[in-house]
């Protein structure tokens, strides 16, 4: 039986969320990090999303982890074009319509709040897009579930589309408690793993 083996990368923008080059000009994980031939990210954020990334071979972590039926919290700190409505951020945390692979999918509840000063993130490499004639704010919000391509699909439905994207939290897994600065990785105990996403060995 090979070695449990967890890590911890701040995904960076531009990055995919696997380890196969489908195309020359991808930049995979492997680009970022000298990972063991064995381990695989748990979920995925995609190309132009950032943040947190847990990656291991530990099957029945993964599995407790992307099950909707345990409803592991993620967190993400989302950068949206206008300033959302009162009301708009109340369609957010009871749920709205998106299309999920040609289908129609209500999403659950979910926590959200709009951020009255921009979070302490780095800047994004290529640099976010501005328009100076529309303001953009911050939103935190807090998923039990990970449809493709969720929040970007979910603020799209009230009308605001993201900007930029950063995962910062998974359970009580985080990057402001790790450090990690775009591009950092963190091997961890399995003991802690366990203890700060909440599952059980």
């Amino acid at each position: 039986m090979p070695e449990l083996q967890y890590y911890i990368i701040n995904k960076p923008y531009g990055v995919l969320s696997q380890f196969t080059r489908e195309h020359p000009d991808h930049r995979v994980l492997g680009d970022v990090y000298n990972f063991p031939k064995d381990v695989y990210p748990v979920g995925r954020l995609d190309k132009d999303s950032e943040g947190l990334l847990l990656i291991t071979n530990d099957k029945s972590l993964t599995h407790q982890l992307l099950n909707p039926s345990f409803a592991h919290p993620r967190t993400y700190w989302v950068q949206v074009e206008g300033t959302p409505t009162p009301e708009a951020l109340k369609q957010l945390r009871k749920g709205v319509s998106i299309r999920v692979k040609k289908q129609t999918y209500q999403t659950r509840p979910a926590v959200v709040t709009l951020f009255a000063s921009p979070p302490p993130l780095p800047e994004r490499d290529p640099p976010v897009r501005f328009r100076k004639t529309v303001p953009d704010s911050w939103l935190t919000i807090q998923l039990t579930e990970g449809k493709n391509r969720q929040v970007r699909h979910m603020c799209a439905a009230i009308g605001y589309p993201v900007l930029r994207l950063v995962r910062t939290k998974i359970q009580q897994l985080s990057l402001e408690s790790l450090k990690l600065p775009i591009g950092g990785v963190k091997e961890l105990e399995r003991e802690t793993v366990y203890r700060l996403t909440g599952i059980k060995p």
